[in-house]
């Protein structure tokens, strides 16, 4: 994983890479040793990529006009954790992605996070915070808080199911997050159905899922790294290395899903590219 994805109209093939975050910080004392060098931001292929492409914002892309995603959600959109509103997740996805987009219209992200909110906190806002924005993708982090507060589950799958089907009749691409693996989160049992609940969900209705809760499992058990790595002192909330790393690793799946070639393209004889057939979706 060493190269980024760029986000533009006409290229053919992009690889999903990884970058260091952070450097060597310069003491302020004297002979004092340099802080140490912050964890790379990488990830599997399958925890950073999306299955289909975001065909909405691939449109948008190829046109060269402004795209607007609007990031709903609760703490973890707002940015609790985070050290400015520059470092929550939503500003940096905005920044990386302007800087993949040089020859495409301006990219707008909408930071729509209310924390302690729970799915139907959200919905009640939705036409006013999501849909009257005429978003070309959503990305939507949840059910979090209604694990911590040890909430009935099972009926926030038919909510979430009806507002997946508003939000597609808008044209709009959606990608759900689910919640962050977290030991307060840990804490409850309720957090298995939760997340097998966003899953079938997002499965059901043919929207993608950035699968959080998975990206810090991998980072906690498999690349061992201490929860105050990428938690806040809180050990619930993100801090700004991860709020980095996964504003990072969904970048290059939304440039990879929104650049790549559909299952089915007929091609010209010379091999150029003469009209879609969707096949993917």
């Amino acid at each position: 994983m060493a190269r980024l994805p760029l986000l533009c109209a006409g290229v053919g093939a992009v690889a999903l890479a990884a970058l260091l975050i952070g450097t060597h910080a310069p003491s302020h004392r004297a002979h004092a040793q340099a802080q140490p060098v912050a964890p790379a931001c990488v990830a599997p292929a399958e925890l950073a990529r999306f299955t289909h492409r975001l065909p909405r914002l691939a449109e948008r892309v190829a046109q060269r006009v402004p795209i607007t995603i609007v990031a709903v959600g609760s703490s973890s959109t707002a940015g609790v954790g985070a050290s400015s509103p520059m470092t929550n997740y939503p500003a940096r996805l905005e920044a990386l992605l302007r800087e993949r987009t040089p020859g495409v219209g301006m990219i707008n992200v909408l930071n729509r996070g209310v924390g302690g909110e729970e799915i139907r906190d959200m919905l009640a806002r939705f036409e006013r915070d999501v849909i009257a924005e005429k978003p070309d993708l959503v990305l939507w982090q949840l059910g979090t808080n209604s694990v911590l507060h040890d909430h009935e589950i099972n009926g926030n799958g038919a909510l979430l199911a009806g507002e997946l089907a508003v939000l597609k009749g808008t044209g709009a691409d959606v990608v759900l997050i689910n919640p962050q693996y977290a030991p307060k989160v840990l804490a409850h049992p309720a957090m298995d159905t939760m997340l097998d609940l966003i899953s079938a969900t997002a499965k059901a209705a043919n929207v993608e899922m950035f699968d959080r809760f998975a990206l810090m499992k991998y980072w906690r058990e498999t690349r061992d790294l201490p929860f105050e790595t990428f938690l806040s002192p809180d050990l619930l909330h993100m801090n700004d290395w991860s709020y980095d790393c996964l504003a990072r690793l969904l970048a290059n799946a939304i440039a990879d899903a929104a650049i790549r070639v559909p299952l089915g393209f007929v091609m010209h004889a010379r091999g150029r590219p003469m009209w879609p057939v969707w096949t993917d979706e």
